[in-house]
């Protein structure tokens, strides 16, 4: 049972690894894209069941609404995942 325990909590660990520097980026530029300001979705249509429909979403992050630059978020975040700077600038949303 103790041994069950034992690669139990050495398998947790293991998750905790490194992320790799192309997984870090995505993850990060996801938060800068949040960053640079609301997000808005609309959704229109119809069908023949029960004919036009519609639907809207607004969100916006913490981040956002405190001002923070995209790209410094991006690196600072990058850096603390990996402890490296990007391997490569962020894809962020055109303003």
């Amino acid at each position: 049972m103790r041994i069950a325990f034992a690669i139990a909590g050495l398998a947790a660990l293991a998750a905790c690894g490194e992320i790799s520097p192309e997984r870090a980026a995505d993850r990060c530029e996801e938060r800068a894209r949040a960053a640079q300001g609301p997000e808005v979705g609309v959704t229109l249509g119809a069908n023949s069941n029960s004919g036009p429909f519609a639907s809207g979403s607004i969100s916006i992050s913490s981040d956002a609404i405190r001002g923070r630059d995209p790209v410094a978020l991006y690196e600072e975040c990058v850096f603390n995942l990996t402890g490296e700077m990007p391997i490569r600038p962020p894809r962020l949303r055109n303003m």
